[in-house]
């Protein structure tokens, strides 16, 4: 056997393949293109939630070829090639490419439904905690859904209410606070082609259950429909405890769902061939 026979491009079928230099591509280009025009090109062609004003209906598609940096990009792709490989040489190349779409979109499907509901609780929480302003509710609102930025308000706003707790100017002010909250919230893309990658590692568990994987960290051998629970049932904690995290925890768990559903119907069906 020769060596081109035996190289990473010659064993890497052309779904997997594609869609490995599609994403580095689009890297590269966001690179350039922010270095030259200063044009961040993840705040385009990342998804926003329905609600927000910078969403658009392309971003549910292109945010899956968009990354937030090269770590991210590296380890998305490095599970695509380990894992998606074997799987278009199983199923062949056109069911692989509509399972990675099908969980990429339904990933996303499944963290813009969530988004949405949180919002949407943020926005109820609000409008029940204006109806009867105070400082310490407003801290308290501030606290539990925006942490990060609690400093910020009680220097510029939030200190000066406290001195004067029934003024109706520091209420108003603290509606307007809310409303840009939100729609700071509202304004974070999300990119990335983890959800589907988390479909690929689903479908990997469910067809090669028993194979022994090397985890990375801890270094320790693990069987594939063992990783798949773990890493499954972390996403769902990591979800439900850390609402609004920069990390899509629910997109990942929605590519894995979508996996499960897509590979059931295909077990049922014995007139697909492709």
């Amino acid at each position: 056997m020769t060596f081109r026979n035996r190289n990473i491009f010659s064993s890497t079928p052309p779904v997997v393949m594609n869609l490995i230099m599609i994403n580095v591509v689009m890297m590269v280009i966001t690179w350039v293109v922010a270095g030259t025009f200063g044009v961040d090109l993840n705040r385009i062609l990342g998804v926003y939630p329905p609600g927000s004003p910078e969403f658009r209906p392309y971003q549910i598609v292109t945010h899956m070829f968009m990354h937030g940096g090269f770590v991210h990009l590296f380890f998305n792709m490095f599970a695509l090639w380990m894992f998606g490989r074997v799987l278009e040489q199983v199923w062949g190349s056109r069911r692989f490419f509509i399972y990675y779409m099908v969980t990429g979109l339904g990933a996303v499907t499944i963290h813009l439904l969530v988004n949405y509901l949180q919002i949407s609780a943020i926005q109820r929480e609000a409008i029940a905690m204006l109806n009867t302003p105070s400082p310490d509710a407003f801290a308290a609102f501030v606290t539990r859904h925006f942490p990060g930025y609690y400093d910020q308000v009680y220097a510029n706003f939030l200190d000066k209410w406290y001195l004067s707790p029934t003024s109706t100017v520091f209420a108003d002010q603290a509606a307007e606070y809310v409303r840009q909250l939100i729609l700071l919230q509202q304004s974070i893309p999300t990119v990335g082609a983890s959800g589907a990658v988390y479909g690929v590692l689903l479908a990997f568990g469910m067809l090669f259950p028993n194979t022994i994987l090397m985890l990375l960290f801890p270094p320790i051998p693990i069987k594939a429909k063992w990783m798949v629970i773990v890493y499954g049932g972390l996403e769902l904690y990591l979800g439900l405890t850390q609402p609004g995290s920069s990390i899509a925890h629910f997109a990942h768990l929605g590519g894995m769902i979508f996996g499960f559903i897509l590979i059931k119907l295909w077990q049922k069906r014995t007139d697909v061939f492709y």
